[in-house]
């Protein structure tokens, strides 16, 4: 038993090193704006398309990403995205004009893309492996990782502001990163053994092993998403748009619509971010006693709930209750979503990464929209009944039977 606790716990260190890769690479570059658009000379207008263009690449990435899938599998695609993002946090430090710096941060959300749904696969296929609960303290790496990086990037600026140094150092401590985690990466993927068919999934019982009928065509082509893929992509997005308008505009909120005072406004996002973080250390505990698809439904009534309250009771102490009800209740949304469409393969596992990506893109620009047409109320009410709309949605999803026909065991602590 102990040499297959050790076994599990060297490929959770793995698969938790990618999610921690990610955020600290999408972290080093994003806080290092300011000084990329000083060095390129950038109006307000150029930087904003330069970060849409990563979620631009990142959404659009789909096909590529399923077609990889399918050739290299998760391991390969997840080593190959981590080599390239490390270096083209390089080749942005370099870019010489903004066109340039385009070309370079599209391909960025490209190979974020690919890590992502890479990294997700390998978690799912670790629970798969060895019947334990572990993505949701994989997501909670993300955060660390973030964390990680701004903590490079002030201890950084006190040497020297130049980005090429940054940025080198980055890419050195992400490149050994990957060298030494690369052998405990799990080499099979283990989608249709979670209980759930690619074909028609909402006809079989909870827990029905299956195979692919017809593997060899599978990887030549894309498949056609089912039902209960559909019904998971717009979880994943109405998910996302909660968790991204929080991040963007929570202290406004505070700011314009609470009144809070300066040092306040920012706690918005401090205690949103901090109850995910915590949520989602306990939620692999939640998950083996109640199962993915009552967290996730439970989850999105507690965030639209709380949110709607807060809302219509105002003032600080409310509304910051209230936004500590998303964090908890989103924590958990998407490590469990993600584990539910690795079980459909991995044409679903890509669509829903995409449509998760969309929705963290376009989430904060619509309740821009709605708050421009009425009120940062309307806007955050907006927000509410899309985390309401998680629940609906994922009342129409069979879960895996891993998730919810049997007991799993808590993953040790990474």
């Amino acid at each position: 038993m102990s040499g297959v606790t050790d076994q599990f716990r060297r490929a959770q260190l793995a698969i938790a090193a990618l999610f921690c890769f990610l955020g600290f690479q999408y972290a080093t570059w994003a806080s290092r704006l300011p000084a990329i658009k000083t060095r390129l000379d950038l109006t307000e207008a150029e930087l904003g398309l330069l970060l849409m263009a990563c979620g631009a690449g990142a959404a659009a990435s789909f096909p590529l990403v399923a077609i990889l899938m399918k050739r290299m599998g998760s391991r390969r695609l997840a080593v190959l995205s981590a080599v390239v993002l490390s270096l083209l946090l390089l080749a942005l430090s370099a870019a010489p004009n903004y066109p340039v710096a385009l070309v370079i941060i599209c391909c960025d959300g490209i190979a974020v893309g690919s890590l992502n749904v890479a990294m997700n696969a390998q978690g799912a296929a670790l629970e798969v492996t060895y019947r334990r609960t572990a993505m949701a303290r994989l997501h909670a790496t993300f955060s660390a990782g973030s964390l990680f990086a701004a903590l490079l990037a002030s201890g950084v600026n006190l040497l020297t502001t130049d980005v090429t140094v940054h940025f080198g150092v980055a890419a050195a401590l992400l490149l050994l990163l990957v060298g030494l985690t690369r052998s405990g990466l799990l080499t099979e993927d283990r989608q249709a053994s979670a209980g759930i068919s690619a074909e028609d999934p909402a006809e079989l019982p909870a827990g029905t092993p299956t195979e692919d009928p017809a593997p060899e065509k599978s990887r030549r082509k894309l498949s056609m998403p089912s039902r209960v893929t559909i019904w998971m992509g717009f979880a994943m997005v109405f998910g996302t748009v909660t968790e991204g308008a929080m991040n963007d505009w929570s202290a406004l909120y505070m700011k314009d619509v609470v009144d809070a005072a300066a040092e306040l406004a920012p706690m918005g996002i401090a205690v949103v971010s901090v109850m995910m973080v915590l949520a989602r250390v306990f939620a692999d505990g939640w998950r083996s006693r109640w199962g993915d698809g009552r967290i996730v439904r439970v989850g999105g009534v507690v965030a639209g709930t709380g949110l709607a309250l807060a809302l219509l009771a105002g003032g600080v102490v409310p509304t910051l209750i209230g936004f500590a009800c998303v964090g908890l209740g989103v924590a958990a949304v998407t490590p469990c979503i993600y584990v539910a469409a690795a079980a459909q393969g991995t044409d679903a596992l890509a669509l829903v990464a995409a449509m998760g990506t969309t929705g963290l893109l376009a989430g904060p620009a619509l309740i821009g929209f709605i708050a421009s047409a009425s009120s940062l109320v309307w806007g955050m009410g907006a927000v509410a009944a899309s985390a309401i709309l998680v629940s609906l949605c994922a009342a129409r999803i069979r879960w895996p039977g891993l998730a919810e026909s049997e007991p799993r065991v808590l993953s040790p602590e990474i």
